[in-house]
């Protein structure tokens, strides 16, 4: 049998994707872009995002643990792991050639020691805690743990970065204060001649709020969000980048409900008179977040559509009254569309009181992934690369 379609997809705009890269490639020149694709590129599938990505020009890729690391080493590219590594996965992760992060002096000498035994250099990273808390290290101990590394055999110090937690702030006393630390190791050490290559702070956060961030001594950003065309909600949006995805569905039922009929779990919606309503497959095991229950809305023939009661796991209840045409089978846009009407990622995020990253990774693994390049972009219709 042949395989039938998905009830609820993602559309994904890879010339968007690919548009976003350089602009913001174009923004941070002549620092560098280092394209963030940890956990399955947000969800929206690291092989294909990161193919179109390579095409593009983007010349390396930030992973968070090896497992994700591997998928990426069929382009030929550098790619660094941005967390932590642990003992068990040094040797297969220097011997596939990932940059890796050194977050202590113990970290350093287990991966000196496989590259020994392996005859082959290891690429590392040194990761500072300048005020993140949660990996890396302390900055008061930089200088320190940096000298004894680089005596260690078997490394190539390529590089140095850190991160922040509030870079969505501008104007962050915090943020410019892990700048001046970072600033200040690297003056530390090179007294001793001890330099590198590449030097990163800023993620997507601080490339629209620091521009510091992007500029010397640092000459490396970290982008993954911004890729999308999604920004966290408290910072600016300096990027003019676009939304690349949708989210879509069909309409599977409709119906004509009597008045003071209850809909969904709970009870949660009464209908205050005689209605006309549908039912969309798709609900919170989709990535619905449960926040839209009897708040949020979907678009039917780019008109909105109010959601009734609470959302279930597999179907969600909204209101046909504006759309007297809608017929079963109709395309239900969820996230996505044009104009004043158009509902964003970020909206949702507002309703959950959550942000993009939380929205983007949530979409279930029965959502069909979907990629496109449009033929009025590059002549041809590259469908499910």
């Amino acid at each position: 049998m042949n395989e039938l379609p998905r009830r609820v997809w993602l559309e994904i705009r890879l010339d968007k994707l690919t548009g976003n890269y350089k602009k913001i490639a174009a923004a941070v020149s002549p620092a560098k872009v280092i394209c963030v694709l940890k956990a399955n590129a947000y969800g929206l599938g690291v092989a294909n995002v990161a193919e179109a990505l390579a095409g593009a020009g983007a010349t390396s890729f930030g992973v968070a643990e090896p497992y994700e690391a591997i998928q990426m080493l069929r382009l030929g590219k550098p790619v660094q792991i941005l967390s932590s590594i642990l003992p068990d996965e040094i040797e297969p992760m220097v011997e596939a050639g990932v940059t890796l992060p050194v977050t202590d002096f113990q970290t350093a000498k287990r991966i000196s020691r496989a590259a020994k035994r392996i005859g082959k250099a290891a690429t590392v990273h040194f990761k500072l805690d300048t005020g993140m808390g949660r990996l890396g290290i302390l900055a008061k101990d930089a200088p320190e743990t940096i000298r004894r590394v680089v005596k260690l055999p078997g490394l190539r110090c390529e590089g140095i970065f850190s991160h922040f937690p509030y870079a969505y702030a501008s104007g962050s006393e915090l943020s410019n204060h892990q700048m001046d630390v970072f600033c200040a190791i690297l003056k530390d050490v090179a007294r001793d001649g001890i330099v590198f290559a590449k030097r990163h702070i800023a993620a997507s956060d601080a490339i629209n709020n620091f521009p510091r961030a992007c500029k010397p001594p640092f000459n490396y950003v970290r982008t993954g969000i911004n890729l999308h065309g999604s920004f966290d909600p408290m910072g600016k949006r300096v990027l003019n980048v676009e939304p690349v995805l949708s989210l879509k569905t069909r309409l599977a039922q409709i119906r004509q409900l009597p008045a003071g009929t209850t809909i969904g779990y709970g009870l949660t919606y009464r209908t205050p008179r005689r209605m006309c309503v549908g039912t969309i497959s798709a609900g919170y095991a989709d990535g619905l977040p449960l926040a839209l229950s009897n708040r949020g809305y979907v678009l039917i023939h780019d008109i909105p559509c109010q959601i009734l009661g609470r959302i279930s796991m597999d179907y969600t209840v909204v209101s046909l009254e504006t759309v007297p045409q809608a017929k079963v089978g109709d395309e239900v846009v969820c996230i996505g569309g044009e104009g004043p009407n158009a509902i964003h990622v970020e909206d949702w995020g507002a309703l959950k009181m959550t942000h993009a990253y939380d929205i983007i990774c949530s979409f279930g693994n029965r959502v069909e992934r979907r990629y496109s390049w449009p033929i009025s972009s590059i002549g041809d219709n590259r469908n499910n690369l």
